[in-house]
């Protein structure tokens, strides 16, 4: 607060106080009183208003610098109400309580869409779990078949749990720590399930995988960790070229990190997209022209890897294919390890 704006503020009292004197002058002079009691007058009654005034004014300035002083240091604005202190004075204390009643109802409406948002996180988790047991069925049924339509049930029902899968985590992705487990493995590891789990879309597509170039540790959830590569890994497959088609799977060793690379030959992304393919929705030229597609893998990759801590840029060509960079913090423990 600027004391030129108190004083603005103070104004229409100090012009009535003045007239009001004026007023009274003019009778007392008319009454030709002493000059000695028109002088004691003015300073009987300017005195303590000038006085008053000073202590109000730093009184406020106080109070107020603290509010924006707390304010421009906060991450969280709407936190001011809990770290301020209660002022002394009655006008400060009518913004101070206004602050706390504002803040107890923004808690509660808070808090009544996170019961909701758990609610139907709890149910998609659970959906999803139910759910499965049907599709493992459906794929049994499949392995012990002849039906000349069975590799093409067996891959919509792969497709199906994967879209099942992504949901799952989609609604997990809010809050990791309730299915984290941080453990250290081999890149590697993590890879050769991926392609595992994608293998016949390798087969099919006769798409050449190279994991010659992976090497290090690192500390993380080795099953989110998958998931994420699993989503880059479908992309690849989706936009690949059609004759002598490649994934190529490396990592780079940084000062405080390793880097993940997930190299495609494919059909790689025109430039006007690049900048959005982490925006949630999002399809794209290729999105539309390839098939449909949901928009939610990439962005789903870059929500998750902000929770984990990682890295994730991606890097393309129209024309010539893809590259998706996932860079994971590396402690000093895992590099004595190695």
């Amino acid at each position: 607060m600027k004391i030129k704006d108190y004083i603005y503020s103070k104004l229409p009292f100090l012009i009535m106080n003045l007239i009001i004197y004026a007023f009274v002058l003019i009778l007392m002079v008319i009454a030709d009183v002493p000059l000695v009691v028109l002088t004691s007058m003015f300073i009987i009654w300017f005195s303590p208003m000038t006085i008053y005034f000073i202590i109000e004014c730093f009184q406020r300035k106080r109070f107020y610098d603290e509010i924006f002083g707390v304010l421009d240091n906060l991450d969280k604005k709407y936190l001011i109400a809990e770290v301020i202190k209660k002022p002394s004075f009655f006008e400060g204390r009518i913004i101070y309580d206004i602050l706390q009643q504002s803040n107890r109802e923004m808690h509660e409406h808070v808090n009544s869409y996170k019961i909701l948002q758990n609610e139907y996180r709890e149910y998609i988790e659970a959906w999803v779990h139910e759910i499965k047991t049907p599709i493992a069925s459906s794929k049994i049924t499949l392995e012990n078949s002849d039906s000349l339509v069975k590799n093409k049930l067996q891959n919509d029902l792969r497709k199906v749990e994967g879209f099942i899968n992504q949901a799952l985590y989609y609604s997990r992705s809010t809050d990791v720590s309730n299915d984290y487990l941080v453990k250290e493995f081999e890149v590697v590891n993590v890879i050769r399930n991926v392609i595992r789990n994608n293998r016949r879309d390798f087969i099919e597509q006769k798409i050449s995988v190279d994991i010659e170039g992976i090497a290090g540790n690192i500390v993380t959830d080795m099953k989110w960790t998958e998931f994420i590569v699993n989503q880059i890994v479908i992309n690849s497959i989706k936009y690949s070229r059609k004759q002598d088609a490649s994934i190529k799977f490396y990592t780079k060793e940084g000062e405080n990190n390793l880097v993940l690379f997930i190299e495609d030959n494919g059909i790689g992304i025109c430039t006007r997209d690049i900048g959005r393919v982490f925006d949630k929705g999002f399809t794209g030229e290729n999105g539309r022209v390839y098939g449909k597609s949901t928009g939610i893998g990439l962005y789903l990759c870059k929500k998750l890897c902000s929770k984990l801590g990682f890295g994730i840029d991606i890097d393309s060509t129209e024309g010539e294919g893809t590259c998706v960079k996932i860079i994971f913090p590396v402690s000093n423990l895992t590099r004595i390890k190695n």
